[in-house]
């Protein structure tokens, strides 16, 4: 099979019906063109074109060849420009995955707005606590709020970060000792995140000081929304995100424990598969992101 570019560039000379126009119009040096369109009549085994001084002209093979080689050449030219202007244009459809606790009113406005905006854009959005595999499931960009997912080959851009503080209600903590240190957490009853057998251990961190506590309850859960409902009927401590719990902590609804304890920053990111060619539908909605000032993080 003869070559596409070589293919390429005899329909440009036939357009042109001049080798130095279609060099130009290819940004090519004519020798190389001229060398191309005898490399590609050596592999047919037919001349295409009479060159004289003042012009070229198409033998009747060439003319055959030319006529049936246009309309794919074009029509694989018009698929280029389509996806290059996707690349430029925001536009197309927006697959993103993210934790449930973001299916919540705040999120959804951020997004309803990012529509407006961007009205050719179209959002497919996967409400799930799994990290989905983003190469498998065709996934765009997803914000996965936890530790221990993992990318391929780099570090996504950060949006933000967590801490997470120890609280509790007021109906729990009645006829109930205070913890003062961490360890004191291990006779509570804890409402728990992703935990195994109701069991599991909680980080914590007070300046250089490090805890690591095992905790059980009644409850676990696997997204904040439920765990929070039972922290906040008086379940058992929880240890939930500052900004999902400061106005209660204001108000008086909760309590939080520990004051001079917290978990670890624990980092924000819109993790995506492939940084190197980004469609200009994933760029204009990283940038809208990372602007949104997010009740569920704190920006950087």
């Amino acid at each position: 099979m003869a070559n596409l570019d070589d293919v390429l560039i005899f329909v440009k000379v036939a357009q042109f019906e001049s080798i130095s126009r279609a060099a130009r119009s290819l940004g090519m040096p004519i020798s190389t063109v001229s060398r191309r369109l005898s490399v590609l009549e050596s592999k047919l085994g037919v001349s295409l074109l009479r060159r004289t001084t003042r012009r070229v002209t198409l033998t009747a093979q060439g003319r055959e060849y030319f006529n049936q080689c246009r309309e794919p050449l074009t029509l694989m030219e018009e698929a280029e420009r389509v996806l290059t202007l996707g690349q430029k244009t925001p536009e197309g459809t927006l697959r993103m995955s993210v934790p449930v606790i973001l299916s919540q009113e705040p999120f959804l406005d951020f997004l309803s707005g990012f529509l407006k905006v961007q009205p050719r854009i179209r959002i497919d959005l996967f409400i799930t606590n799994l990290f989905l595999d983003l190469v498998a499931e065709n996934i765009d960009v997803a914000i996965p709020l936890r530790r221990g997912w993992r990318t391929r080959a780099w570090s996504p851009p950060r949006i933000g970060k967590s801490i997470r503080y120890v609280v509790a209600a007021p109906e729990y903590l009645k006829s109930r000792k205070l913890p003062v240190e961490p360890a004191d957490l291990k006779v509570h009853d804890c409402v728990m995140l992703n935990a195994r057998n109701n069991e599991t251990g909680w980080d914590l961190v007070s300046g250089r000081k490090k805890a690591r506590i095992h905790v059980s309850g009644p409850i676990s859960s696997h997204d904040f929304n439920s765990v929070s409902t039972f922290v906040y009927r008086g379940h058992g401590i929880g240890l939930l995100p500052s900004t999902y719990c400061d106005a209660a902590i204001a108000s008086g609804a909760l309590v939080r424990l520990l004051p001079k304890w917290s978990s670890a920053e624990i980092p924000v990111f819109a993790v995506y598969s492939n940084r190197k060619f980004l469609p200009s539908r994933l760029s204009v909605f990283l940038n809208a992101l990372a602007a949104w000032r997010s009740p569920l993080w704190i920006k950087d």
